[in-house]
C-alpha cells in the first residue's frame, strides 16, 4: 500500500480521512483514525491496533495485507520535522479496529456500522458473480436473491433470542425496517410505495435499497450473535439500533434516505423475461 497520491475530499467522517495509494487502493492512517475515534494519545490506541491485527490473523488473513507500518515525516515547527511511526490500514483492518476500540465512545458505534456496510459493499463487489453484473435488473435480482438468504438466517438467529413466533418475528422485522426508515412499518413503507395487497416490498427495491436492507441484515444477525441476546425485547432494540445506524451511515456518505428511493418495477416480471428470453 504505497503511497503516491492523497485524496481525502470526502464529506463524511471517516470517508474524510481516506486517502488512496499509486495503484488506487483505498487506506486509512492509523494515527488518523485514532483521532476520529476520541483517542487522545496514540499510544492509547496501539493495543487496539494489536487486537484487530490477532483477529486478522484469526480470520485467515494476511496481517501485512492489511497492516502496513511505516515510518511519517511530520514538521514540528521551524522548517524542522521528524519520523513518527504510523500504520497504514486496510478498509478490512479499520473494519477490525472499530470491533475492538472502546465501545463507550459514540463515534465507535458509527464507525462499526461504516466499516460493516463498506467492508460488506466491497465483499459483494469483489464477488466473482456480482462483477459480471452490468444492468440494474442484474443487480436487484442478485441482491433480492441474497436478501432473501440473510433474512432466512437472521429469522434463525432472532428464534435463537426469543423471537419465537411469527407474530414475534413480524414485529422484530418492523424494528429493523423503524430504524432504517426513519419510523416506518413494514405496512407504512408498502403503502407509501403505492404496493398491491399480496405484493412484496423487496420485489420493488431497486439495487441501492436492497443493498441498505443486506447491510441491516446482516448485521442484525452478526450482533444478536456478538452479543448474545437471549430476549425478544432486546432482540427487537438490536435489530431497531442497527437499522438507525445503517441510516445514520447513509447519511454521512450523503446517501438518499430509503424512503425517498424510488419504487421500482417488479423484479418477478424481470426474472419471467429473462426466462423467455434463455
Amino acid at each position: 500500500m504505497n503511497e503516491k497520491k492523497e485524496i481525502t475530499t470526502h464529506p463524511s467522517t471517516f470517508e474524510s480521512i481516506r486517502k488512496v495509494n499509486q495503484h488506487g487502493q483505498d487506506f486509512w492512517s492509523a494515527r488518523d483514525l485514532a483521532k476520529i475515534l476520541g483517542y487522545s494519545e496514540f499510544r492509547h490506541f496501539i493495543p487496539v491496533i494489536h487486537k484487530a491485527k490477532e483477529s486478522c490473523e484469526n480470520s485467515g488473513q494476511v496481517i501485512g495485507n492489511h497492516f502496513e507500518d511505516v515510518l511519517e515525516m511530520v514538521p514540528i515547527g521551524s522548517g524542522a520535522r521528524r519520523e513518527i511511526q504510523d500504520v497504514r490500514l486496510s478498509r478490512y483492518a479499520c473494519y477490525l479496529i472499530v470491533q475492538n476500540a472502546d465501545p463507550s465512545k459514540p463515534i465507535v458505534a458509527l464507525g462499526q456500522t461504516y466499516f460493516a456496510v463498506q467492508t460488506r459493499k466491497q465483499e459483494l463487489v469483489e464477488q466473482s458473480g456480482y462483477q459480471k453484473l452490468r444492468t440494474e435488473e442484474e443487480k436487484r435480482i442478485f441482491l433480492r436473491d441474497q436478501l432473501k438468504v440473510h433474512n432466512k438466517r437472521l429469522a434463525g438467529t432472532a428464534k435463537n433470542a426469543g423471537v419465537i413466533e411469527p407474530v414475534d418475528y413480524a414485529i422484530f422485522q418492523d424494528h429493523g425496517y423503524k430504524g432504517l426508515y426513519a419510523g416506518l412499518t413494514a405496512q407504512d413503507i408498502h403503502t407509501r410505495k403505492g404496493l398491491k395487497k399480496g405484493q412484496q416490498i423487496s420485489d420493488h427495491m431497486g439495487s441501492t435499497e436492497l443493498a441498505a436492507n443486506l447491510f441491516r441484515a446482516t448485521q442484525t444477525e452478526e450482533k444478536l450473535k456478538r452479543d448474545n441476546v437471549k430476549n425478544k425485547q432486546a432482540a427487537n432494540q438490536t435489530h431497531y439500533e442497527v437499522g438507525k445506524k445503517v441510516r445514520k451511515t447513509i447519511e454521512e456518505i450523503g446517501g438518499t434516505m430509503p424512503e425517498n428511493l424510488p419504487t421500482a418495477g417488479s423484479i418477478r416480471s424481470i426474472e419471467r423475461k429473462i426466462k423467455k428470453t434463455k
